[in-house]
C-alpha cells in the first residue's frame, strides 16, 4: 500500500527557512537594554553639556527657553558618531560579560557551538549599527543642524546680541566679511573699535569699515564716526571716507538665498558629497596647505567614525569572553579605557595627516585598522 506525502506549501517552507534561531534571539535580548540604556545616557550627557553652555543666554540675558531647548535638541544627532561607538561597546562588554559570569559562553561551547557562531549576530548588529550611524551623519545632522542654526541666531534676533565674542576675529561665510570688536558693554548690543573686513572685488586688498562705536537695532547694525578705507591693486592707498553714522546689515543675518548655516561651511556638518565638492574646488583653485589636508581628513572620517561601532563590537567581544566573570564594573571601566586608547590614535594620526606626515584618508582610517587587527586576532584566538 502505498503512502501518499503531501508536500507543505511552499509559504511554510519558506516562514521556516527565515526564522531566526534561538541563540540570536536570546542574545539580542541580552544586548538590546545596555545599548538602548548607554545611547541614551551619551546623547543626554551631550544634551546636558551644551544646555550648560546656553544657560547663560536664558539667565543672563533673557533668551526664550522654548528657542534654546530647540536649539539644543536639534544640536543632538551632531553626537551620532561618537554615541553608536560608545553604546556598540558598552552593550557588548555588558551582555557577554554577564554571559560569561553565568558560565552560558562555556556550556554553549562545550555543547559544541563555535565561538564565532556565538558572536555572530553581535557583528551583524555592528555593520548594521555603523550602517544607520552614516545615514544619520549624511542625511539627519546636516538638516539639523541647519535648523539649529536658524534657532541660534532667532534667539540672537530676540535678544539683539551678537555671537561675537572680543579681541576675537569672526568671519560671515556667506558675505566673507570678518569682523573685529575690543569690547562689549554690559546691555551686549553697544560695542566698541568695531572693524569689518570685507573682500574688494577691484582690489587683492580688503576694504576696512572701522567705527568707534557700534549698536544693533532691529536687524541692523549701526556704526557711529565710521571710516571706510580702501586700496589699489598695487597696495597703494586709494582713498578714506567718513561718515557720522553707518547702517549694515546685521552679520551673520538671513540672506535671500539660503540662512547662514555651518551645515554649509563647517566640514564638520557638511555631508560627504558637499565636503567632497569643497575640496575639489579648494584643489582647482591651488588653496591647499593644512586647512586642505584637515577636510580630507574630516571627509574620511565621515565613513570611518560611524565604522568604528563595528569596530568597537569585534574589540569588545573577546575582551568580554576574557574579564566577564570580573563583574560589571570592570566591563564599564574597559568601555571607558577602550574608547580612550582609540581617541588617542585618532588625535595622533589626525595630527600626523594635518602635517603630511600620512596620507589623510590613511590618518583617518589608521584607528580603525589597529583596532580591527588586535579584536579579529583575539576572537581568532579564543576559537582555537
Amino acid at each position: 500500500m502505498a503512502i501518499l506525502v503531501v508536500p507543505k506549501p511552499i509559504t511554510a517552507r519558506i516562514k521556516k527557512s527565515w526564522k531566526i534561531p534561538i541563540l540570536d534571539i536570546y542574545i539580542a535580548k541580552e544586548l538590546w537594554a545596555p545599548f538602548a540604556f548607554s545611547l541614551g545616557a551619551y546623547l543626554l550627557f551631550w544634551f546636558v553639556n551644551i544646555f550648560f553652555l546656553a544657560a547663560d543666554y536664558v539667565i543672563n540675558k533673557g533668551a526664550p527657553i522654548f528657542l534654546v531647548l530647540r536649539f539644543l535638541v536639534f544640536r543632538v544627532p551632531q553626537a551620532t558618531p561618537q554615541a553608536f561607538p560608545f553604546a556598540c561597546l558598552f552593550a557588548t562588554l555588558m551582555a557577554f560579560g554577564r554571559l560569561m559570569a553565568d558560565n552560558e559562553i562555556t556550556a554553549l561551547r562545550t555543547s559544541g557551538i563555535p565561538f564565532l557562531r556565538i558572536v555572530r549576530l553581535p557583528l551583524i548588529a555592528g555593520i548594521a549599527a555603523f550602517g544607520l550611524s552614516y545615514w544619520i551623519n549624511e542625511s539627519v545632522v546636516p538638516a539639523s543642524t541647519d535648523l539649529s542654526t536658524r534657532t541660534f541666531y532667532q534667539i540672537v534676533y530676540k535678544m539683539q546680541t551678537l555671537p561675537l565674542e572680543p579681541n576675537v576675529f569672526r568671519q560671515d561665510p556667506s558675505t566673507g566679511n570678518t569682523f573685529f570688536i575690543s569690547s562689549v558693554d554690559s546691555d551686549s548690543k553697544t560695542m566698541h573699535n568695531v572693524m569689518i573686513f570685507q573682500p574688494s572685488r577691484s582690489s587683492p586688498f580688503q576694504t576696512l569699515t572701522a567705527a568707534t562705536k557700534a549698536e544693533i537695532h532691529g536687524g541692523t547694525l549701526e556704526l557711529y564716526d565710521a571710516s571706510i578705507s580702501r586700496y589699489k591693486a598695487n597696495g597703494d592707498f586709494d582713498f578714506e571716507t567718513h561718515q557720522k553714522t553707518l547702517e549694515i546689515g546685521l552679520p551673520l543675518a538671513e540672506t535671500a538665498d539660503k540662512f547662514l548655516s555651518s551645515a554649509y561651511s563647517d566640514p564638520y556638518t557638511m555631508d560627504s558629497k558637499r565636503l567632497k565638492e569643497d575640496i575639489t574646488a579648494r584643489k582647482a583653485t591651488g588653496q591647499g596647505g593644512a586647512d586642505l589636508a584637515k577636510r580630507e581628513i574630516t571627509l574620511a572620517q565621515k565613513l570611518a567614525y560611524p565604522f568604528s561601532a563595528f569596530i568597537a563590537v569585534l574589540i569588545a567581544l573577546p575582551l568580554a569572553v576574557k574579564f566577564g566573570k570580573k563583574g560589571r564594573a570592570l566591563g564599564i571601566a574597559l568601555s571607558i579605557v577602550v574608547l580612550f586608547v582609540y581617541y588617542v590614535l585618532g588625535a595622533m594620526s589626525a595630527a600626523f595627516g594635518a602635517n603630511d606626515a600620512l596620507n589623510p584618508y590613511v590618518a583617518a582610517w589608521l584607528p580603525n585598522i589597529i583596532m580591527a587587527v588586535v579584536g579579529g586576532w583575539l576572537i581568532l584566538s579564543e576559537d582555537t
